[in-house]
């Protein structure tokens, strides 16, 4: 919760954890030996690691500072592009509050963002990318947010349909931060070495292969530092669990 209330303090440690207890209605001594027997289970394992892996992986280590500026640019900066977000959704079908959260990551919420590189703009686009979407002044807004809106549902329509929710928009935020073919070549990386390619959590693994000599070599697209899109996408889906309640 401090990455919603970043000046909470921590009042006491608690003690170390114990195993979990069920409480049953009397008389569920077969019930309770399932339960117990499925807790200690490769499928209760494999279960329960999902779990934590979907509810908690993605939460960074805690940054005071980062999330102090996020929490204050919520209430100063996000209601002037709210409207903006709500309209790329209805556009789109991205979710009003992944595209803030996308637009967080990439300028803080300053429409007249510009990197050394030449991206530029609230969404942060290329020139060419801007060019491809018809945008022709990447530091109006509204403009620049629905075209980074288009552009990631582009990347998000053009994953192949087998893969499921929430792995497919993970991917498509890390096509969107790496490009599409870099990507493609870490699918077909994960292929090869036995992993599942429609899991954002064996692409989390295979995606930083991308950097390593061992490996990109023998790639379509060669080197990428493929960490990068890892990162990007666990500090986008923190952002978007700390802002979202503002779009409710």
């Amino acid at each position: 919760m401090r990455r919603h209330f970043p000046n909470l303090e921590v009042a006491m440690n608690l003690t170390q954890g114990n195993n979990l207890g069920w409480y049953l209605p009397a008389g569920s001594d077969e019930l309770a030996a399932n339960a117990h027997e499925w807790m200690n289970s490769a499928e209760g394992d494999s279960a329960l690691g999902y779990i934590e892996s979907h509810y908690y992986a993605y939460i960074s280590e805690f940054d005071f500072v980062d999330l102090r500026a996020l929490n204050r640019r919520i209430d100063d900066r996000l209601p002037s592009f709210m409207d903006e977000f709500f309209a790329a959704e209805m556009t789109t079908g991205m979710p009003a509050e992944l595209l803030a959260a996308l637009a967080y990551q990439e300028s803080h919420w300053d429409p007249s963002a510009v990197s050394p590189t030449g991206v530029r703009g609230i969404m942060m686009l290329t020139r060419n990318t801007a060019e491809s979407l018809g945008v022709t002044n990447r530091l109006d807004p509204a403009a620049a947010i629905d075209g980074g809106a288009r552009y990631l549902a582009d990347r998000h329509r053009r994953l192949p349909d087998t893969i499921p929710e929430p792995d497919r928009t993970f991917l498509a935020l890390a096509s969107y931060n790496i490009g599409r073919g870099h990507l493609l070549d870490a699918r077909q990386l994960a292929r090869e070495l036995g992993k599942n390619p429609d899991s954002w959590d064996d692409m989390k693994e295979v995606l930083p292969l991308k950097a390593d000599k061992r490996y990109y070599p023998s790639t379509r697209y060669g080197y990428a530092r493929g960490y990068e899109p890892v990162h990007y996408v666990q500090r986008i889906r923190n952002y978007q669990d700390v802002i979202s309640s503002a779009f409710e």
